[in-house]
């Protein structure tokens, strides 16, 4: 049989107090001097029996007396041995014994041997036993610490021992206290007296801490124990492992920090709410303080040149945990130069990563227009990483540390740089659709008209909302177009779809209205023309780069009214558009049910007009869908809502209830594009309107001539009457000389004076220009030298023929 070595005491005044094994003492002559109870038990002779008595006539057989002496020899020579040598009891047979012979030098000097032996197989346990001690306390990479009852250390090994700062053999009467310094320490040590009270373990519970060894850095362990008792069931005390799961803790927490920014950053398309998003991930998690500076291009939205790291730079975001510390750095929008010596300069020139794990803020940014930076809330520690994307240098974030007393590490730059890297596509994505969302508002902008014309007929108030995020502007306009007879024409429309292509739609179909409306077509009409517009539109689509059709122009919807202010007439036809809405002078709101007619492009399909009387002082509303319809309501609820805000709104100015409906009725950032057109009619004094019928007869022209220069000079307007009677005097005669039938003269004393005459004719007059031959042919061409417009007017019957001419000036008032 074979054994390992067995533990023996270290004290030669008590060589029996192994336990079980069986200890033997001998002086230098090899006599027994010692006997103990297990070798007595194990060997069959009582200690009377041996003393004096020499080993090898006692215990070694005649025949294993060499292998025997050959072990006493070893011992002596090493001053210690172990091994298995056969040893006779007092029945006269052989025990293989695993013996441990030990030289001890006594206080007089002599020399005695200790022969610690047992059984083989108990000798073999004991030393496996030994084994995975010795392992636990010297080897083991995993912290053990043995407390008694009162959680007092007994013993520790190396691996807690050296995270404690303190030797192992030094460590007896600690607390845990004393090795992780910091408040959760309490609760590791409440949790072990729980594990001592119920018996319960703790396994795997993961901690806080800040080690004895480092108090400056935080560290995770991983805490499990366990209750010891002996054979009886007495409580011994509590085993505790802990194990430094940091570098795992961290690994965790950075890959979390990431998926979360991930998540977090680029929710949408602005630069300035990117760059907020990127420095909120990183504080607390990484940083206790964090600032975002962009290029100024890119601040606007434009491309940085190729190569430009230096020049100014525009502080987009900052973040701290504290917020005082804010109010000393530069403020949110303020545009500021980093020196090429400070850690930002040096990061956007180089671009490359700045990491001072130990940093003098004073010294980093002296040089800067900054007075506060001596006095940076006591940072120690500074990251600063470029933020580049497409091989383009936007801007750096820079990290600072100053409640954490840790140091920044080559870990956190590299989880730095990789935050950077992420949240730069987004700022690009973001800066390039600022771009393009600005390329489009300016279109737009020059698409739409600037002020609308000032009407005597109306007064009126507009808003126009571009919509929020990536929907950018869309293709909704509106106008007020000036008609002939002193009315007003009023224009809402939608083209489907956002970006360019919408708006440079939308530019065309104002276009086109403004030519129909100079027509003086019917609003049905109108839309009819501007129906099969939009379908050649459609089938204009250029093919996109792969050859597959591009973007469609599905539709579009628009309402065009025409109000008379002398009939108090309004006109409407709409093509799938949203009805307007009128207030009447005393406040009560209606939805008047209109025709619809199909969205514009369908084509084919007839629209109606419809006429609504509106008294002097009305309002009507005329808006897109995007006012009306939501993600929380339909747009039979939005109509609803509009009509109680403008039915609440008597007494306040078109303006006031235009900002009014915008704020009640819109969310901050709309999803669609939103225009609103309010107008209030005004009327014309029957005073300011004459009207008369003339036969047609040769004598009409001068009948004409004489009752227009009487009505002007009640009119106060003698100057106007020798040209107004020309005019007059030529219209009357071609209505006489060419369509035959009654013919109707009308004076309008408005912003201008308006001449009408009307006939039963459809045929329009042209201007042409007469040869030097001719007799005639010169009427029309001296009707439009004397007046400032002049245009025909069909009607379901007939036509009329009109024109302008400026007022003179007031007395007093300034030439123009």
């Amino acid at each position: 049989m074979t054994g390992s070595v067995t533990l023996i005491s270290e004290s030669p005044e008590d060589p029996f107090s192994l336990g079980r094994a069986a200890s033997v003492v001998l002086d230098r002559h090899g006599r027994v001097t010692g006997w103990s109870d297990r070798a007595e038990a194990l060997l069959g002779y009582s200690a009377r029996e041996t003393l004096g008595r020499e080993a090898t006539e006692l215990l070694v057989d005649p025949r294993d007396e060499d292998v025997v002496l050959g072990a006493v020899a070893a011992a002596v020579r090493d001053r210690g041995w172990f091994g298995v040598v056969p040893v006779r009891v007092k029945e006269g047979r052989t025990l293989g014994l695993g013996v441990r012979a030990r030289l001890v030098m006594r206080d007089g000097g002599d020399k005695e041997w200790f022969l610690v032996g047992a059984p083989a197989d108990e000798v073999l346990q004991w030393e496996i036993d030994r084994s995975v001690m010795d392992g636990l306390f010297r080897r083991s990479p995993i912290g053990l610490a043995v407390h008694d009852s009162d959680l007092s250390i007994l013993r520790v090994n190396r691996a807690i021992a050296r995270v404690g700062g303190v030797e192992a053999e030094q460590a007896r009467g600690f607390r845990v206290g004393d090795f992780l310094v910091r408040v959760d320490a309490d609760t590791v040590e409440n949790r072990l007296r729980e594990v001592l009270e119920t018996g319960e373990p703790l396994i795997f519970t993961e901690q806080s801490c800040r080690l004895l060894a480092a108090p400056a850095r935080e560290r995770f362990v991983d805490v499990s124990a366990f209750r010891m008792e002996d054979s009886a069931g007495r409580v011994l005390g509590v085993t505790q492992l802990v194990e430094d799961v940091t570098d795992r803790h961290r690994a965790r927490r950075r890959l979390a920090l990431l998926s979360a920014a991930g998540a977090g950053i680029g929710t949408t398309l602005d630069v300035g709410t990117t760059a907020s998003e990127l420095a909120e991930a990183a504080v607390p998690g990484l940083a206790d303080c964090v600032s975002v500076d962009l290029l100024e291009q890119v601040s606007r939205g434009e491309e940085p040149a190729p190569g430009s790291s230096g020049g100014a730079v525009r502080r987009t975001a900052l973040h701290s945990v504290a917020p005082e510390s804010e109010r000393v750095m530069f403020p949110v929008g303020s545009l500021n130069t980093f020196p090429p010596h400070t850690p930002q300069g040096r990061c956007l020139s180089g671009r490359r990563p700045i990491l001072e794990p130990s940093i003098d803020v004073a010294q980093a940014l002296a040089g800067l227009d900054y007075p506060e930076a001596a006095e940076h809330r006591g940072v120690h520690s500074l990251m600063v990483v470029p933020l580049t994307a497409r091989g383009l240098v936007l801007g750096c974030m820079s990290l600072w540390r100053s409640r954490l007393p840790e140091p920044f590490e080559a870990d956190d730059l590299t989880l730095a740089g990789e935050l950077a890297a992420r949240a730069a596509v987004s700022i690009d994505n973001a800066r390039r659709f600022t771009q393009q969302r600005r390329t489009a508002l300016a279109l737009q902008r020059r698409l739409m008209p600037r002020e609308l014309p000032a009407h005597p007929a109306v007064v009126v108030a507009h808003r126009y909302l571009p919509a929020g995020g990536a929907a950018g502007v869309g293709g909704d306009w509106f106008d007020v177009i000036p008609l002939s007879g002193a009315r007003v024409g009023l224009v809402i429309g939608d083209v489907v779809g956002h970006g360019i292509n919408a708006a440079a739609t939308m530019g065309r179909l104002r276009t086109a209205v403004h030519t129909l409306a100079d027509l003086d077509l019917e609003p049905d009409e109108v839309l009819s023309h501007l129906d099969d517009l939009v379908t050649r539109l459609a089938g204009e689509q250029e093919p996109a780069d792969e050859g597959t059709p591009g973007e469609q122009v599905v539709g579009a919807t628009c309402l065009y009214a025409v109000y008379d202010p002398v009939a108090q007439q309004c006109c409407i036809a709409r093509a799938g558009h949203p009805p307007p809405a009128v207030v009447t002078p005393d406040g009560v709101v209606s939805v008047p049910d209109l025709p619809a007619g199909p969205p514009l492009g369908l084509g084919g399909l007839p629209f109606e007009t419809a006429e609504l009387t509106l008294p002097e002082g009305s309002a009507i509303a005329l808006y897109t869908n995007g006012l009306v319809e939501g993600e929380q309501h339909d747009m039979e609820d939005g109509i609803a809502r509009l009509c109680t805000v403008l039915g609440g709104s008597g007494g306040r100015s078109l303006d006031d209830i235009a900002q009014e409906v915008v704020d009640a009725l819109l969310p901050a950032r709309p999803s669609d594009d939103v225009a609103l057109l309010l107008a209030r009619t005004s009327t014309l004094a029957p005073e300011l309107v004459a009207t008369w019928e003339l036969t047609a007869e040769a004598t009409a022209p001068s009948k004409a001539r004489r009752l227009t220069a009487e009505q002007l000079t009640a009119w106060g307007l003698d100057e106007l009457a020798f040209t107004t009677e020309l005019i007059v005097s030529e219209l009357v005669t071609n209505a006489y000389r060419y369509a035959g039938g009654p013919v109707t003269l009308r004076l309008i004393h408005h912003h201008r004076l308006i001449c009408e005459v009307t006939d039963p004719s459809s045929t329009s007059p042209h201007l042409r220009r007469a040869r030097s031959t001719d007799e005639g042919g010169r009427g029309l061409l001296l009707v439009a030298q004397l007046t400032e417009r002049w245009g025909t007017r069909h009607a379901r019957e007939g036509k009329t023929v009109w024109t302008e001419q400026l007022l003179p000036p007031l007395p007093g008032a300034p030439v123009v």
